[in-house]
């Protein structure tokens, strides 16, 4: 087991002149740490995946492991074990076979394999297919198999890319508490790449949310889903999502209030003073929909809008009202009587929001 450090790296795919698909990036992962590289397609996390694993050339900068430089050392020199969303399991071996496959390689005795994927595949509860070959096995089975295999190492460092995105959501869901589980049990440091904030955010220790090379927040999931570090990540980051609004910082008395097409919206004392403080005039207000209220009358402060949209999610409905041109989410009730067309008020919370500037979308409260 031992840290991780991704020191000023860059990726470039062809002319060093072109856009990076990694760049300047860093990261410290501790010893034993459950990090989540957390991103849309495209925006770099496999590459850095691979950088570390060093199945791709860095274009510069320096990764280590427990204080070593591992930039020009191979895959089989790095001692990690990887696990891809493609199991690249061999047809023709049984599930024993499989998962003893790397410990063969290294030529490690065979008392010690047997005791080493027993231990692995009784931890993965897959001990009784040991005679199995994966024709025979279910998408989750196989899953096991090749995390069993990855296992057996006993690496320094777990990488997994996207382990679980093509299984189905109930057995995605059984998988994420067993790899987090399993990742505890071991205390082995890891990193799982995925463009799936569930994943991401019930899992790791810490998320690095990636936007098109540039890592836009390293933080817990809780930090980030509360205090986004600028309006893409707020928008990405949460579901159902965060609903933005364009507002303009004005005073009222020896406060400030948010201007929304004409319609005051109260902020409390520690968010205005620090709009009061701000240079900015034009902001985008954030609001998590479970901070959203939708009545059929108005009330003080409330804004009125026009039922767009509403979605049953099981225990409780997400509503949709449109005001003018902007889409508000709220959560609301089963029992919630409103329907698409019909009239409403929007009543936002003063006190949980996020603001971010509307020029740069970087965070100012």
């Amino acid at each position: 087991m031992v840290d991780v450090k991704i020191e000023n790296v860059y990726k470039y795919y062809g002319s060093i002149d072109g856009v990076a698909a990694v760049h300047d990036l860093n990261m410290d992962i501790k010893n034993g740490e459950f990090v989540a590289i957390l991103g849309p397609s495209g925006c770099g996390k496999s590459s850095t995946m691979r950088m570390i694993s060093g199945l791709e050339h860095i274009s510069a900068g320096t990764i280590s492991f427990g204080g070593n430089i591992v930039n020009n050392l191979a895959p089989k020199d790095r001692d990690i074990a990887m696990v891809f969303e493609n199991y690249a399991l061999y047809p023709h071996k049984t599930v024993f076979d499989n998962v003893a496959n790397p410990l063969k390689l290294a030529k490690v005795s065979s008392p010690e394999i047997t005791e080493r994927v027993k231990r692995a595949t009784q931890l993965l509860e897959i001990d009784h297919l040991l005679d199995r070959r994966p024709q025979e096995l279910s998408g989750g089975q196989k899953q096991r198999v090749a995390i069993g295999r990855a296992i057996v190492r006993q690496p320094q460092v777990f990488l997994f890319d996207e382990p679980i995105a093509h299984l189905d959501a109930k057995l995605r869901a059984r998988m994420r508490s067993e790899l987090k589980r399993l990742q505890v049990d071991l205390g082995v440091t890891s990193l799982y790449v995925t463009h799936d904030q569930l994943e991401a955010l019930s899992m790791a220790d810490r998320v690095a949310v990636m936007h098109e090379g540039i890592l836009q927040q390293y933080d817990t999931p809780q930090a980030i889903y509360e205090k986004p570090a600028n309006a893409w990540v707020a928008t990405f980051v949460g579901e159902p999502q965060m609903s933005l609004i364009e507002c303009v910082i004005r005073q009222k008395g020896s406060g400030v209030v948010l201007d929304f097409e004409g319609h005051e919206i109260a902020v409390g004392a520690k968010v205005g003073k620090v709009l009061a403080a701000s240079k900015e005039r034009e902001v985008l207000a954030g609001f998590r929909p479970n901070h959203v209220a939708i009545n059929t009358r108005k009330t003080a402060g409330s804004i009125p809008g026009i039922i767009y949209a509403r979605q049953l999610l099981g225990g409780e409905i997400l509503a949709e009202a449109q005001v003018n041109n902007t889409m508000i989410r709220a959560r609301v009730n089963t029992d919630f009587s409103l329907q698409l067309g019909d009239k409403c008020s929007v009543s936002l919370s003063k006190e949980d929001l996020n603001v971010f500037s509307a020029d740069t979308g970087v965070a100012i409260y």
